[in-house]
This record gives structure tokens, C-alpha cells and sequence, in this order.
């Protein structure tokens, strides 16, 4: 009998938990409209079809759900009973092992295993770096001593602790950094078993019959403790390379699969589950070693045989689950201390991350953004010890302009104030920056640091000029060109100062200007302290700061991240004015033919408008470094936020920035952005929220305004035709302000630009329907 999605199934039943207790449920299945035909992925990848205008979002075969949910008594009583009926390790281990050995053996020819590693190494990279300074500390340690047999009871509290260990310092890392942490860690005995704590377990005589321990997740319905429950499940064995040298064994690994199928199975039959997703990730350890094991698929393919439970699992998963297996490396060394920096502790920190975000969405910071912070403290650790970089060497700064070698006697009092400046790299408040403005033709200029502001990917302050210091501006601190590491996080600081610095400077040269858009005020590079020994004007000499770009602008501002992190969703009032802040300054770019490319909550900020006498906020985007200004550029790829179309082909279509403005609006407003692990697994997100209408009933629940405006963006995504900014402004600004003509007042259009092609850029002449609240 196969789980499929008939008609008959269609009805709802009461039924039995996994933990045996009796709930009343109501378990739904798909409608009969989600049986309709798909025209799925297209060759190029792509999934989005449009009619005339209009999307069609449909399920694909990929990814009509990410949890099966059983429609139909029959199928809710068939997959009770395989919970009740799978207990017996030894039969699964049979049943499966031949499988799991033939996927284990290493290939003679390339040496690697068929189950694929979970992580990539660029991943554990960057969590590497995003963890620096982060303090996991497991108070419990690991006992190494032989005689394991008599240290059963330490064992299990120091993997306890581990476990601990990790969720909490990953959530105060990247969720809250205060706050109660909403899980906990507890033992069970064998699948379907209450759970225990390792000293409830060992006050009652049963700490040897524990299997392992589980994250659990706080749900808060009662204090009895439910299998739907575990986020993450940690398998402790004696020895998990028994007979095995290059990974787990197969006996583990099949014990793996056995209980990471029991807690899918629960998840299923649950109703009270809120987590959206088919794969669990399985830690398995000893007092020596560990690793991951991921495990998922999707039950509705599940054949039931009620003569034989166990094959038509073994079946189900060699053919339609998938299982990846990572490396085995060392967790604890001698002294029983977890190698939090070492790669087989990242790769436990990294299933348990994304485990978190399976249950409780994607985080306030994400590793990119903290990993990106890396190169900045490499940067000022290099100029802190006064070395810079002389052919293949690093050589003392000092000792640059004499032969290697040399002992030279130093003047203190010669240059005091070069030699502190170029000690370091962060400024601080107070400090006088010197900066000579080749871009705007001010010659030198002098800037005065207020502040550190934080957050984005690059260095930069609140800052005051000399002269006129009643304004606060922005100050980028870019690298210099010479300096650029061939990595992304030095890049990005090319993207945020010199580039962004190219694209604003073309808004200013076509006389584009609005409030709504970031204005440069001064651009060039730092004038050092001392004798600069330059050859060229467009040199640099051997002082560490000599030729640091600098990037001044204005208005400065708060971004979005910080303030829903703080405050917590918008109100109906503040999302309509940032969604019509934000179109205003999309228009005026499209005027000169430029689209921003990275919309996202860390590029967007709030501004306090103090003008009139009354103080009200506005929105401003920036960060324009990533802005595309021909076919040839490519926008930022950001797997939240990012247009379907920019990730499925690396190009915007004309609504790119428009969809990346509903989901941030969505995001805004309370939406639930799950984190993402690929790019196949961002535009599944994407399809499923546009087919079920997500974000339209989220933003519905704010603003039918909004609502309106995300069915006007979703009509127009993947097609050619241009957003008709416009109409929208001026129904916006009516929202806002109470008056439709207010929206002439948004803009100064250059005096290039003719009324004919203002009119053309509206998108109004394409005969495309008009989309009325």
C-alpha cells in the first residue's frame, strides 16, 4: 500500500501519539487543487512560467512539501502501527547493512565514500570564522581513562553538558543574546521511552540502558516530555569505528538511521509539530570521536507491508530518503576538553545550527555576516604588531626603509603620532581623519570620528566635517587595493567603499538626487601623519594607512536588522512608509538605469526626520556598492532576500528589487524566513510561499495595501516588464500622508531627463493590467 494523496483520504481522525498517549487531531490533507498538473522545473532550472502577465506557481515534484502529513485514517493508523512495530534494532540492522556497506566502502579509484558529507568545507570555514571569540564552555569533561566501563555515569553527563554546551552558545551567538534558552537536553532508552535526565537516570538505576541524548525543544503544552519534540538527537556509543578506520561502521550508522526514522515517524503523526521540515541530523559520539549523520525523505513514498515493517522501510530508504555521512573526526582530546576550533566540533556545531533554524527560523545574525568580520580583525591584528607586507615576508614596519638585518636606532620623539596611527586600524572617537577628496574636487578635507557604528560587512562610523559639524554623516573605511586578499570577505569591502563610490558618483553626475537615496558627500583616500614617500600621485609609501580609501555620506541611520531585532515586528504605519521610502529611491535610480541588487534588511535604514518641527522617521537603501549598471554586472546573491530570478540565472529582471522588497516587508512585518542552505533549496521556499500565498495573507494581516502590492509583484516576476513605480507612490503616499499628490514631492527629477521618458519608465505603455486595493 503506498501513501498516496487519494480523495477518500481526504478526512481527518483522532490517534495515538508516538509516545502512546491519546490526542484529538485533525490532520488535513492537500486539497484537490494541489493535484493539478505542474509544468515543474524547465531545462534552464527555472520554475517560474508566466501567461500574460500571471504567474503560475505550482508544486513541483521536488518539493510539493517539506512534511508529509497523513491524510487519511487508513494511512494515520498504517504509520501508528510501523511506530509501534519498529523496535527491534537487531532486524533493522539486518535489513539495511548490506546497503549501508556497499555506500560506505571507499572507491578505489578516487578513495570517497558514496554517502556524501553534509557540510562542505567552505561551510565549516566560515562558521570557523564567525565563531571567533565565542566562548563554549562544557564544564563536565570527558573522561579518557581505559576503563570506560567505570566512568559510564561521567560519560553521559559530559555529553550532556556538550550538548548543552553548543545550543547555548550558538543561540546566544546568533538568536538572543539574552533571554531564557528554549531547550533543553534529556535521555530516552529506546524509541517511544519516557526521557530522563543523565541524574533522574542515575538516581533510578537505568543510566545503562540510556541509548543517547536529545535537544529538546521547549513547546510548553505540558511537562511530559514527547518524541515530536527532539530538534536534534546524539547517539553515544563505545566506539563508533569499530572495525572501521575511515568512518562510522555500519552497525552505527544503521542505528543511526533506526532512531532518525523514529523521530521523522513522530514528527508525521504529530499534530502539535511545528517544525516544516523532513530531515533530522543525528550526532554520533564516543569519548574519543564523532560525527553527523543527516537523514530525510519523504514518507508519503513509504509503502506500507504490515507482514514486513522492516524491508519496506529498508526499501523506502535506499530509494527515496537521503542519508549523508560526514567524516570522523577527534571531539575531545586527552584532557577530556571539547576542540571547539577543530573540524570535527564544527561539524557538530553546524548540524546543531541548522537544527535550531529547522525549529525556530533563520537567526538574527547569520554566519556570513559575523565570518565577514574576520579579515577586519586579521587586518587590525597585522597593523596592532606594526607588520606589513614586503614581498613574501612580513618584516617590521620600522625596518622598511633600511637593509634586513640592520639595527636602527629609533627616535622617540620623531613622528609620535605616525607611529600610533599606524599601530592600529580602528579609529576612535575624538580622532581627526584627514582625507584628500579627489572624487568631489575639495582638496583636503577634515572629518572628525563620533562613533563605531555596527553591523555590514565593512568598517565605518558616525563622523562630523570640520566644517560643518552639525551634521552626522557616514564614514566607510575600505582596503586598499594592494591589500585585497582573493577571498569574498575582503571584496565586500571593495563593494561597500570604492564601487558604491562609482555608483553613487554617477547619480550625482546625472543630477539625480532624492531623500530617499544615500548622497556622497567626500571620497578619496587617507592623508597620513608624517612624510608620505609616495612615487606618484596616485601612489602609495610604505605607511600601512597610505592610500586607504574613504567613502563619507549621508544621512546616517539605524538598519532594519537592528531595529526588528530590538523592537520586534513594524506597525501597519511604519511598513507602508518604508515600503514607499524604499520605491522612491528605486525609482529615481531606475532614472539613470541602475537597480541596487542587494535589498535586504542590513542595506536598508531608519533615518529620524527632524525637518518642520516634527520628527518622524524615513527609510533609506543603501549600500548601492552591488548595483547593477549593465547587463554584464552581477547583483549580490543573498539567499533570504534575493529575487528568484537573480538566483537562478545571476542577473535581475526588471521587478528583481521589487520581489527582494516583499520579503524584506514580509520580514518586517513577522514573516518567518527560514534560513537557507542552497540556492535549490531558496527558490523551493520562494515557490512554496508564492503558491500558498504567504506572504500575501502575512502582509494581508498589516496592510491590504501591501497585499495588494505583493500580488502586483509576484505578477510581474520573471517577465520583462518594468514595476509601474508610480501608481504605486501615489497610492502609498495617500496611505502615508493622507493626499495622493503628495508623491510629485518624492522625487527631483534631473533636468536631463525628458517628460517622455519618465512616462516610458512607468511601465504603463505594455498594456499591463492595473492592480487596484
Amino acid at each position: 500500500m503506498k501513501l498516496g494523496f487519494q480523495q477518500s483520504d481526504l478526512d481527518s481522525s483522532p490517534g495515538q501519539s508516538f509516545d502512546g498517549s491519546f490526542r484529538k487531531s485533525s490532520i488535513s490533507g492537500f486539497q484537490p487543487n494541489d493535484l493539478d498538473s505542474s509544468p515543474g522545473h524547465s531545462l534552464d532550472g527555472s520554475f517560474r512560467k508566466s501567461r500574460s502577465g500571471t504567474s503560475t506557481h505550482r508544486m513541483s515534484n521536488i518539493s510539493a512539501s517539506s512534511k508529509f502529513v497523513p491524510s487519511s485514517k487508513r494511512v494515520f493508523k498504517g504509520l501508528k502501527d510501523y511506530a509501534r512495530k519498529l523496535v527491534d534494532l537487531e532486524l533493522f540492522t539486518q535489513s539495511l547493512e548490506d546497503w549501508v556497506v556497499e555506500n560506505s566502502s571507499a572507491d578505489s579509484n578516487s578513495g570517497e565514500q558514496s554517502f556524501r558529507s553534509p557540510f562542505s568545507i567552505d561551510e565549516l570555514h566560515k562558521l570557523d570564522f564567525a565563531l571567533e571569540g565565542v566562548l563554549f564552555q562544557q564544564l563536565f569533561r570527558m573522561p579518557s581513562s581505559p576503563y570506560t566501563s567505570d566512568l559510564q555515569e561521567d560519560e553521559y553527563l559530559a555529553i550532556e553538558d556538550f550538548l548543552h554546551a553548543m545550543v547555548d552558545g550558538l543561540w546566544r551567538t546568533f538568536w538572543h543574546k539574552n533571554g531564557q534558552l528554549p531547550f533543553f537536553v534529556a535521555c530516552p532508552r529506546h524509541p517511544g521511552s519516557k526521557f530522563y535526565s543523565v541524574e533522574k537516570a542515575i538516581s533510578r538505576g537505568r543510566l545503562g540502558g540510556l541509548c543517547g541524548a536529545a535537544l529538546i525543544s521547549k513547546t510548553g503544552r505540558d511537562l511530559q516530555i514527547h518524541w515530536d519534540q527532539v530538534v536534534e538527537f546524539a547517539l553515544f556509543k563505545p566506539d563508533v569505528m569499530v572495525g572501521n578506520e575511515l568512518g562510522f561502521s555500519s552497525n552505527t550508522i544503521c542505528e543511526a538511521l533506526f532512531y532518525g526514522f523514529h523521530i521523522l515517524l513522530s514528527r508525521c503523526l504529530s499534530k502539535y509539530s511545528s517544525v516544516n521540515s523532513d530531515s533530522i541530523f543525528l550526532l554520533v559520539v564516543d569519548s574519543k570521536f564523532g560525527g553527523v549523520v543527516k537523514f530525510g525523505g519523504n514518507l508519503s513514498k513509504l509503502e506500507l507491508n504490515a507482514s514486513n515493517p522492516y524491508q519496506s522501510v529498508a526499501e523506502w530508504i535506499k530509494l527515496h530518503a537521503e542519508v549523508c555521512v560526514s567524516p570522523v573526526d577527534r571531539i575531545w582530546n586527552k584532557l577530556g576538553n571539547a576542540n571547539w576550533g577543530d573540524q570535527g566540533t564544527l561539524q557538530l556545531l553546524l548540524a546543531t545550527f541548522y537544527s535550531i533554524v529547522q525549529w525556530n527560523g533563520p537567526p538574527r545574525k547569520s554566519i556570513a555576516s559575523l565570518a565577514s568580520d574576520h579579515s577586519l580583525r586579521l587586518q587590525k591584528r597585522r597593523i596592532e604588531c606594526r607588520l606589513i607586507e614586503n614581498e613574501n615576508m612580513l618584516v617590521s614596519f620600522d625596518q622598511t626603509s633600511h637593509q634586513q638585518g640592520e639595527i636602527v636606532e629609533l627616535d622617540d620623539n620623531e613622528s609620535p603620532s605616525f607611529r600610533k596611527q599606524a599601530s592600529r586600524l580602528k579609529l576612535k572617537q575624538g580622532e581627526i581623519l584627514l582625507l584628500d577628496d579627489q572624487g568631489q574636487g575639495q582638496g583636503q578635507t577634515s572629518f572628525q570620528i563620533q562613533e563605531t557604528l555596527i553591523g555590514g560587512n565593512c568598517l565605518s562610523y558616525s563622523a562630523i566635517s570640520l566644517e560643518y559639524p552639525t551634521e552626522l554623516l557616514t564614514l566607510y573605511v575600505g582596503a586598499h587595493p594592494s591589500r585585497l586578499e582573493p577571498s569574498w570577505e575582503d571584496m565586500s569591502l571593495w563593494y561597500q567603499v570604492q564601487r558604491q563610490t562609482k555608483v553613487l558618483n554617477i547619480l550625482k553626475q546625472q543630477g539625480i538626487s532624492s531623500k530617499y537615496l544615500p548622497e556622497i558627500i567626500a571620497s578619496g583616500r587617507i592623508l597620513h601623519s608624517g612624510t608620505c614617500k609616495k612615487q606618484s600621485p596616485g601612489g602609495r609609501c610604505d605607511h600601512p594607512w597610505c592610500g586607504t580609501p574613504i567613502l563619507v555620506t549621508t544621512p546616517i541611520g539605524e538598519p532594519l536588522s537592528s531595529i526588528v531585532a530590538r523592537d520586534g515586528p513594524f506597525s501597519s504605519e511604519d511598513a507602508i512608509r518604508c515600503c514607499r521610502d524604499c520605491l522612491a529611491a528605486l525609482r529615481s535610480a531606475k532614472i539613470a538605469a541602475i537597480q541596487h541588487g542587494d535589498i535586504c534588511p542590513e542595506n536598508i535604514i531608519r533615518v529620524l526626520d527632524t525637518q518642520g518641527g516634527k520628527s518622524n522617521f524615513f527609510y533609506v537603501p543603501v549600500s548601492w556598492g552591488r548595483a547593477v549598471l549593465e547587463d554584464r554586472d552581477s547583483p549580490a546573491i543573498n539567499l533570504q532576500f534575493s529575487s528568484s530570478h537573480a538566483l537562478q540565472h545571476g542577473k535581475l529582471c526588471p521587478a528583481s528589487d521589487a520581489e527582494s522588497l516583499v520579503y524584506l516587508l514580509y520580514f518586517v512585518c513577522g514573516g518567518t524566513m527560514q534560513q537557507q542552505d542552497s540556492i535549490e533549496s531558496a527558490l523551493q521556499w520562494r515557490q512554496r510561499c508564492w503558491t500558498k500565498r504567504s506572504i500575501q495573507q502575512q502582509l494581508g494581516e498589516v496592510s491590504a495595501l501591501l497585499k495588494a502590492f505583493a500580488d502586483y509583484v509576484d505578477s510581474l516576476c520573471g517577465t520583462p516588464y518594468p514595476v509601474d513605480y508610480d501608481i504605486w507612490l501615489k497610492r502609498l503616499n495617500k496611505a502615508v500622508d493622507g493626499s495622493g499628490d503628495r508623491g510629485k514631492q518624492i522625487e527631483e527629477f534631473p533636468v536631463t531627463v525628458r517628460v517622455e521618458d519618465v512616462a516610458e519608465s512607468s511601465g504603463t505603455s505594455g498594456g499591463r493590467p492595473s492592480y487596484s486595493c
